[in-house]
């Protein structure tokens, strides 16, 4: 009994370690599943090019690195990991110029596809590279996976989540070496669900494997969970249904489609074709060349015994033989002229109304249909408020409210509201004159050969002979009030430009035809007799006006190196003239 006894209690102990080492594994799966992307607060050091070669300087313009290598990638600007690459070997050096992360046969960045800005690379890991099979690192050189891949790449759209292959395989794993999906597919995409929120967050995968009849598509969500096996000819997802926890997939087989919503049918797959309208949210259906339409869950609303549908605005015009019959989003028939068209705006109280008796006339009407705007515009948009941009027979563009007041005149090529404002910016193409009018439609600026930059707290616009600032309700500002941390401002005087300090002390003479005002570096940009150079905080030169560019290009200097951006949003710094 007591052996019998003893058993007892070993087989419990084992299964007490067990159940521990199962939580414990348990435990540190998950914490892979959860990762951050990195935010760089600070730039500290960027990319430099003189003549045809690479080097890097810090925020003050010194050269950490000399240009002399053929490359140089540095994944996050905070901190200082250069990797170098000349004459095809690789280095990895640190602000000290030392090499680093030398346990490592060869380590290199991660480049973000498809991903648009300065920040190019995968900003807390890097891949390695032992007996020609990757993995993961930190930028301490701890490494997060062994080099068990054949490849790793960012997975296009995604940051902080990466293409794995194995075998010939393809899976994906975040930064933290967390499994997504196993290497089981011959090629992965994301299904390209984009909100302004999360961005490419909640996207799904669409997962493929190609067989003798071609290629053959299945989808697993954004959680990791596989909704459709590889089965379909085709695969899509309707990335307009904004709708975080459920899949909205057009599925084909054989050429029929079909539609699904996270695993459920909710059309059959017997369709020749399915078009989702997203404006009024209904698919249009087409079976045996006859088309119909279904609501977004899958019920038929208009039945598929026309030669043709066309949706314009809120109303659907469906024709055959008889004609045309008028229906509402809902699936209602309608009694309306068949040469009206009504257009939902973002406020519910217009919606734009579109006359093609005769021409082609827009005009707005309130919610209760009454005629706000006769149809007498080229074109007609819902600006916000009570606003609307209109346009006349000579295309040009102007403003009025909804009591058909000209608030802007219609003379313009081009407007539109600044993002994040309610502030106007209009243009003439024939002056090449930028203006800038006021949420109550006044204007507040006017200046030709102008750039329009928006920052978080005010707008920037500007030539090259004058700069003015703006907050977001179009008063105007001081430099002092845009840049409160700095110690010096421009100040122009009898048309040349010097600067003072914050008590409107002179500390630079005023002998410049044009200067910026400091930059969070502490450098800021001079020009004289169409020249430029740079100076710093306490008024030295340190180049003089020498650089000589094209159009109304104005350098912002670090040091004595000035920015270039190029690609799609890379830049680096040079000497270069």
């Amino acid at each position: 009994m007591k052996k019998a006894f003893r058993i007892r209690i070993i087989i419990i102990t084992f299964l007490v370690v067990g159940i521990i080492a199962l939580g414990v594994i348990y435990k540190i799966k998950e914490s892979k599943k959860n990762y951050e992307i990195e935010q760089v607060k600070e730039y500290n050091y960027f990319l430099l090019k003189q003549s045809n070669s690479f080097g890097v300087i810090d925020k003050k313009g010194n050269i950490i690195i000399e240009s002399k290598y053929d490359e140089i990638k540095i994944p996050n600007p905070e901190k200082a990991i250069f990797i170098c690459t000349k004459d095809g070997e690789i280095k990895v050096l640190n602000e000290k110029k030392e090499e680093t992360l030398t346990q490592f046969e060869k380590v290199d960045a991660i480049k973000l596809k498809n991903v648009s800005g300065d920040l190019v690379y995968e900003k807390s890991v890097l891949k390695y590279q032992e007996k020609e099979k990757y993995g993961l690192i930190n930028f301490e050189g701890k490494k997060i996976t062994n080099a068990i891949y054949d490849e790793i790449e960012n997975l296009p759209y995604k940051e902080g989540e990466l293409l794995i292959k194995k075998n010939g395989k393809t899976g994906i794993i975040n930064i933290k070496g967390g499994k997504i999906i196993d290497c089981e597919y011959d090629q992965i995409q994301i299904d390209k669900y984009y909100s302004e929120g999360n961005k490419y967050k909640n996207a799904g995968y669409i997962i493929i494997n190609k067989t003798e009849e071609g290629y053959r598509y299945g989808y697993i969500s954004y959680k990791g969970e596989l909704i459709e096996e590889v089965q379909y000819n085709e695969l899509s997802r309707i990335t307009e249904i904004e709708d975080i926890e459920n899949e909205y997939l057009i599925v084909a087989q054989n050429g029929q489609y079909g539609i699904k919503k996270s695993g459920k049918k909710i059309l059959e797959s017997e369709y020749q074709s399915i078009n989702f309208d997203e404006k009024n949210k209904v698919y249009v259906i087409e079976k045996s060349k006859k088309y119909g339409i279904s609501d977004i869950n899958g019920r038929i609303i208009v039945p598929l015994e026309y030669n043709q549908i066309d949706i314009n605005g809120i109303y659907i015009y469906a024709e055959n033989e008889q004609g045309i019959t008028v229906y509402n989003k809902d699936g209602n028939q309608v009694n309306i002229d068949t040469n009206i068209a009504i257009i939902d705006t973002e406020n519910e109280n217009y919606k734009i109304k579109i006359n093609s008796t005769e021409t082609t006339k827009y005009g707005v009407i309130g919610k209760d249909g009454k005629k706000l705007v006769d149809e007498k515009y080229n074109y007609i948009e819902y600006l916000y408020d009570n606003y609307f941009i209109v346009s006349k027979e000579n295309s040009k563009l102007g403003i009025i409210d909804d009591k058909d007041t000209e608030k802007i005149e219609v003379i313009y090529d081009s407007i539109q509201k600044i993002q994040n404002t309610k502030l106007i910016q209009t243009s003439i193409s024939q002056t090449n004159t930028i203006q800038l009018f006021s949420k109550e439609m006044k204007k507040i600026c006017d200046m030709k050969d102008a750039i329009v930059d928006v920052y978080d707290n005010y707008i920037e616009i500007y030539n090259d002979k004058e700069i003015k600032y703006f907050d977001k309700e179009g008063k105007e500002l001081r430099n002092i009030e845009v840049y409160p941390n700095n110690t010096r401002y421009v100040k122009k005087e009898n048309g040349k430009y010097g600067f003072v300090d914050k008590n409107n002390k002179l500390v630079v003479d005023y002998k410049y035809d044009y200067a910026t005002e400091f930059n969070e570096y502490g450098f800021a940009s001079i020009n004289k007799d169409g020249k430029w150079g740079a100076i710093d905080e306490e008024g030295k030169e340190l180049i003089a006006p020498s650089y000589q560019f094209n159009g109304n290009f104005i350098p912002f200097f670090i040091g004595e190196f000035y920015k270039i951006t190029y690609g799609f949003g890379e830049v680096y710094f040079t000497d270069n003239k």
